[in-house]
């Protein structure tokens, strides 16, 4: 044990073998905290003479409790009775034996979110409640938000003000909780909130699991919510031998619940508390390390520490400005290229590019596929893959063939539109009976008259409407981005920003066949689509570039590291730049992109991007400024003096209009002046009719909705609901 010990260095010895009272380590990025945190628990039991009955590790993910445990059974073998676990899987374990205090039996179930959406349905219905207008995620985003907040529904309901939402929400609420208790049911939030409330109301359980834990350990703390912080107060209020490991320069997720203050002031909630600051880090070069640190030391809501290293100082990180968004992707594809015959010893494996939002990977896939460079998107699936894009893919698809049943059941009921499972099954049973498609078998129904009335208006208009009119009305008619909008959810804006990221692939496309002289079809657009989309993920095991976000890249790290997109409204994000902390939070995001890098870190931006179907002029992020130009070289914009407009003129009022949200263009788009149509208006044959590209014509025939006219370069069929036109009295 003793040369185990040994290979720690001072801080970390210091941090494993302090046992008594409140500890609380400050485990800088790199510096070996998972390290350290077993050769305490190692050190607890075989020197300290500790039973593992006795402790209690927590932390937020399985992958992180299955490490520490088997690192630690490593060094002392079977430490059987010890909990090492998440924080839900720790409640779940207390609440087992304890539920009938609550009025539960211990045989309770735990719903996951597919049982709570049917559930919140249910009472969504009985309360005759629209469900476009609330639909069951966004109840559910409520009520998760609600109860990490320590918010049942009864403290909910007299906490809620008097409008008409906020009362929908507390009855809703109010019956959810009344079903679950009523079906022996908890959700993943109520494993926390409903631990907190046994311990608060039961002193006897308390004291038992006071005296069991004598010595606690949490994880990642600077990532605990209030509840969680409530929960571990609890626990360690009796002995007080709690230490807490973290990284308030790390605090990314307080979107997610997260309060840094948990971190910033456990020395006041635990006086008499020994501090230990890990600043060796392991991972990355003494340039990396000391822009880094020249970066969040502008945050003031952090402990002061500087890490450091023993590595070789390396080279400085490279900035570059592209042209535009297209170029950054082909920089960064070049120099990885460039990289690989300058160093043999790296693999493909070796590069990480970390974009602040999804929607940015489209662009590098595209370049990297076109340099034949492997890669995989670690952050989720590739663009087309996702979700929200591929119900997109599916509205368009049906557009060029309505006979396509996949796609068409894929859409069906997104969003919702009361066509439930057993309709779809007689519609299935009526096209298989009648041999015809899904599609047919709808209008044979009447069912979803709103969604095939508008396939009706497109199969005739798609002649006469850019690939770009055609998503936008699906995009709006459809609603489908209506619905992501009333959800509320954190993630709605990252999928509303990759269904509008579509825009901008079809405007690029638009652009690319005009050049060429090449028509440019909904068809073609298509296929062009469904051969990227066919295009296999790489293995995780496979020689790739990873490509993630950066939230994504916590507790990762490459050799080479490649930051785009650093611009102010992308990175600073826009919905930061008006919130108090949201830029410091911002920061220590950008803190944990640069720490991932051991050797090489590239940072770029654009002059001008393309993002949500809009080109704009861009202005370089703050947090460019901000790294202590000694550790930076390139196109370092301290140098520059050919700009008519210096992008760093910290007294300059930036105009920040151009960094719109997805959601404010979804709204423009529904906002934008429609056509004037035939619709609602009586026109039989024999009537003059103008069209704004075709000018007058005669109406042949009438239909329903649909009309022929004869213009002068011929006869033509238009839905009188989408074609521009006018009628001539």
């Amino acid at each position: 044990m003793e040369n185990y010990l040994s290979k720690l260095n001072k801080e970390q010895y210091e941090a494993a073998t302090c046992v008594d009272g409140p500890l609380l380590i400050l485990a800088g990025a790199g510096s070996g905290k998972t390290n350290t945190m077993t050769h305490r628990i190692a050190y607890m039991i075989q020197d300290k003479g500790i039973s593992p009955y006795s402790i209690l590790a927590v932390t937020f993910t399985n992958k992180a409790a299955r490490e520490m445990r088997e690192r630690v059974e490593g060094l002392v073998g079977s430490c059987r009775g010890m909990w090492i676990q998440t924080f839900h899987s720790a409640c779940l374990r207390i609440l087992r034996s304890n539920a009938d205090r609550l009025g539960y039996t211990n045989s309770f179930v735990v719903y996951d979110p597919v049982d709570q959406k049917a559930l919140v349905k249910s009472i969504a219905k009985e309360l005759h409640l629209d469900d476009k207008k609330f639909p069951p995620a966004l109840f559910l985003g409520v009520i998760s938000s609600a109860k990490n907040k320590g918010k049942d529904a009864e403290k909910f309901k007299s906490e809620a003000n008097y409008s008409v939402n906020a009362k929908t929400y507390a009855e809703v609420y109010e019956l959810y909780e009344k079903q679950m208790k009523k079906n022996n049911a908890m959700d993943f939030d109520d494993l926390i909130l409903n631990t907190v409330k046994l311990l608060i109301k039961n002193p006897d359980v308390l004291a038992e699991y006071q005296e069991r834990f004598k010595y606690i350990m949490v994880d990642e703390y600077q990532d605990t919510n209030m509840l969680q912080y409530k929960l571990v107060r609890l626990l360690a209020s009796g002995h007080k031998n709690i230490c807490v490991v973290g990284d308030d320069d790390q605090c990314i997720y307080q979107w997610r619940g997260a309060d840094i203050r948990n971190i910033l002031e456990f020395e006041k909630d635990f006086p008499g508390t020994k501090l230990v600051k890990l600043e060796q880090n392991y991972r990355s070069s003494g340039n990396i390390i000391n822009a880094a640190h020249s970066v969040i030391v502008k945050n003031s809501a952090r402990k002061d520490k500087h890490m450091r290293t023993s590595a070789a100082d390396g080279e400085k990180i490279e900035y570059y400005r592209a042209d535009d968004d297209k170029e950054e992707a082909r920089w960064i594809g070049e120099k990885i290229k460039a990289s690989m015959r300058n160093n043999p010893d790296l693999h493909y494996s070796d590069f990480a590019i970390l974009y602040r939002n999804n929607a940015q990977s489209r662009r590098f896939e595209d370049s990297l596929s076109a340099k034949d460079i492997p890669f995989q998107v670690l952050s989720g699936m590739r663009y087309y893959d996702r979700a929200e894009v591929k119900d997109m893919i599916a509205y368009m698809r049906l557009v060029v063939n309505p006979m396509d049943d996949v796609s068409l059941l894929r859409i069906i009921n997104t969003p919702r539109r009361g066509i439930g499972a057993k309709k779809i099954e007689s519609l299935q049973a009526l096209a298989k009976l009648s041999n015809c498609s899904i599609f047919e078998a709808m209008k044979s129904m009447e069912v979803g008259k709103e969604l095939t009335d508008i396939y009706d208006s497109l199969l005739i208009e798609k002649e006469n409407m850019s690939v770009e009119e055609i998503y936008d009305i699906l995009l709006d008619r459809s609603g489908y981005a209506e619905a992501l909008k009333e959800q509320g959810k954190p993630e709605t804006d990252a999928k509303l920003e990759n269904i509008l990221e579509f825009k901008s692939d079809i405007q690029e496309k638009q652009a690319e066949a005009e050049k060429n002289g090449e028509a440019f079809t909904l068809e073609n657009f298509m296929e062009g689509i469904a051969l990227a989309s066919d295009i296999d993920n790489h293995d995780p095991n496979q020689d790739a570039v990873a490509m993630m976000t950066l939230h994504s890249a916590k507790g990762l790290e490459f050799p080479v590291v490649f930051m785009p997109g650093m611009e102010r409204g992308l990175f600073p994000s826009y919905r930061s730049l008006d919130k108090p902390d949201g830029v410091e939070e911002e920061r220590r995001l950008c803190y944990v992109g640069m720490t991932r890098a051991k050797e090489k870190l590239f940072m770029s931006s654009a002059e001008m991007r393309m993002l949500y179907g809009r080109t704009d002029i861009t202005i370089e992020s703050q947090f460019l400024r901000e790294i202590d130009k000694q550790y930076l070289v390139g196109m370092a914009l301290y140098d520059r003096k050919s700009r008519t407009v210096d992008r760093y003129d910290t007294d300059r009022v930036y105009d920040d209009s151009v960094y719109v949200s997805p959601i404010s263009i979804i709204n423009q788009i529904k906002a934008r002046p429609k056509k004037q149509t035939l619709a609602g208006i009586d026109v039989k044959p024999g009537d003059r009719v103008d069209h704004a590209k075709f000018g007058e014509g005669l109406v042949l025939e009438v239909d329903g909705n649909i009309i022929r006219v004869q213009f002068e370069e011929g006869a033509k069929n238009l839905a009188k609901d989408m074609a521009p036109l006018t009628k001539i009295e």
